[in-house]
């Protein structure tokens, strides 16, 4: 305990001076006195700030020994050996500490003991990098939705709700009937009767496609079997095994995600059937909870959103294009280290799975499911899951920069962290990524089709921003997207505002060092 005190004598002024000297030399004997028991007694100290996660292994019926696994951000560990009970108070200590979030790994069964898992809590976005209507909506629960329908059962004010939904996410009693829109199958503007009608069709549709299978010949039986019904045979018996759903030998529920996929393939043959999807069907199975509702729900996933990257190579190359231009934009120096690491660190492998299993991997099923509702909201963009990616990197990357992680260990580095990220924290400073970029005078025609789909909203009458050409256009003479080329820094004309601030280099290569997150600004 520190004690202050005041006097306008100086002989205290020189006591006091002493006394604070003498305090400092008895702090630096005991610093000393703990080190030297550290060497003698074997004290094990750690700084948690620097820790990713803590897992307690119980190893005796009682769940008072075993061992304490401390994992760093690097992937290395230390074992602490519990041979004499005291491991359970242990984990109450860290159930009650603010700093620790327990969580449970994918493949845990929830009612197993044997094991339990601390993620270390990040600090909270401080207030000035949250978006300004961040609190302003709760969770779209029961009575929400019901506001949101009118008499006939039409959706009034669509844009409203998807606001709802993108900030607040939807309650899970209510998943199953609100996914569908969000997914396409129904129509914003459809009355109740009218869905009901629609689902019979689309129900008889799904029975056809179910009987094209069915059907099939021996010839193309073998090789329908071959191309598709083998891998979907092992990947429905692994997927979300641990979901109550889901659970048990002999689940009809496995068996009928099994005819969702390969329904699927025989709809869309040019897609066919590819590893991952089956994690995509499994949540929507599990909320929907009827056959065909849930192959027209991943239909419309497929189809008709882009969060879902189809494994095509063009298609994922667009994506990895607009995300390395958004580090270029938001975070320089991150995007500064994967150019020195040449074209293995452009090709961003780290985030491949983030993008082709919508984060599923990477969270747990509360907030990987959130995550899945704000991007399909289409609040402002149709790319919220690329904002989404470069929070991740925003929030855990700062290791890859400062230890100039080469690729692999760049792609271990990532890889770790699966499961031990804060998803509420991730999808805020989503949420703040996306203000910010809406706000900024002038953006790459590189990232002009960002906004393109998903009609008002991104850009508003009040601020639209200049789209400056990137001079990457081979095969055209002019910018296709009407972007003016990028003015040299020059004296400022009479006609200039003079309240305006001149807009540092994309590339943060000129001018002055500056934050890597570009500076946040208020909308007037």
């Amino acid at each position: 305990m520190n004690h202050s005190v005041s006097s306008t004598s100086s002989l205290d002024s020189h006591a006091a001076s002493e006394a604070g000297c003498q305090s400092q030399g008895m702090r630096w004997e005991e610093q000393q006195k703990l080190l030297a028991l550290e060497q003698l007694c074997g004290v094990f100290r750690v700084d948690l700030g620097h820790m990713r996660s803590l897992r307690l292994f119980f190893s005796d019926d009682a769940c008072t020994s075993g061992q304490l696994v401390i994992a760093s951000r690097e992937s290395q560990y230390k074992i602490l050996h519990f041979h004499h009970a005291g491991l359970d108070k242990l984990a109450e200590v860290f159930q009650q500490w603010k700093c620790c979030r327990e969580t449970q790994p994918k493949d845990q069964v929830s009612d197993e003991k044997s094991c339990m898992q601390f993620s270390i809590q990040r600090s909270t976005l401080p207030s000035a990098e949250t978006h300004p209507e961040e609190r302003l909506y709760r969770r779209v629960d029961v009575t929400t939705w019901l506001r949101h329908l009118n008499h006939s059962g039409q959706v009034e004010e669509e844009y409203k709700l998807r606001k709802a939904i993108f900030f607040g996410g939807i309650d899970p009693s209510i998943r199953g009937e609100v996914w569908p829109f969000l997914l396409h199958y129904y129509s914003y503007d459809s009355t109740s009767q009218e869905r009901e009608a629609w689902r019979l069709q689309k129900r008889a549709h799904y029975h056809d496609i179910q009987q094209k299978r069915l059907s099939m010949s021996p010839e193309e039986h073998s090789e329908f079997w071959r191309k598709v019904q083998f891998t979907v045979d092992k990947d429905v018996v692994r997927t979300d095994r641990s979901n109550h759903f889901f659970r048990g030998e002999n689940n009809p529920n496995v068996e009928i995600m099994r005819r969702v996929l390969l329904n699927y393939a025989v709809f869309n043959p040019d897609m066919g059937y590819c590893q991952g999807m089956s994690d995509l069907v499994a949540p929507l199975l599990t909320e929907v909870q009827d056959e065909s509702d849930t192959f027209w729900c991943f239909v419309g996933l497929m189809e008709n959103t882009i969060f879902i990257s189809s494994p095509r190579d063009e298609d994922m190359e667009r994506q990895l294009m607009y995300l390395r231009e958004l580090l270029r934009l938001m975070l320089p120096r991150f995007h500064q280290h994967l150019t020195r690491l040449g074209e293995d660190g452009l090709q961003l492998l780290f985030c491949h799975r983030w993008i082709l299993l919508c984060f599923k991997r990477e969270f747990s099923d509360t907030d990987a499911l959130r995550m899945w509702e704000a991007c399909w909201a289409h609040y402002q963009t149709d790319y919220f899951h690329l904002f989404l990616c470069v929070a991740i990197i925003v929030l855990y990357g700062e290791d890859v920069t400062e230890q100039q992680l080469a690729t692999d260990q760049m792609l271990l580095h990532f890889s770790n962290l699966s499961m031990h990220m804060n998803g509420e924290l991730v999808l805020r400073k989503a949420r703040s990524l996306l203000y910010q970029f809406r706000l900024l005078p002038r953006i790459p025609c590189s990232l002009h089709d960002l906004c393109k789909l998903c009609g008002p909203g991104m850009w508003d009458s009040r601020y639209i921003p200049t789209v400056e050409c990137s001079g990457e256009h081979p095969d055209s003479q002019s910018c296709p997207y009407g972007g003016t080329s990028t003015p040299q820094p020059s004296s400022p004309s009479p006609s200039s505002s003079p309240n305006h601030t001149p807009t540092p280099p994309l590339d943060g290569k000129r001018g002055s060092k500056k934050r890597d997150i570009f500076t946040f600004r208020k909308q007037s």
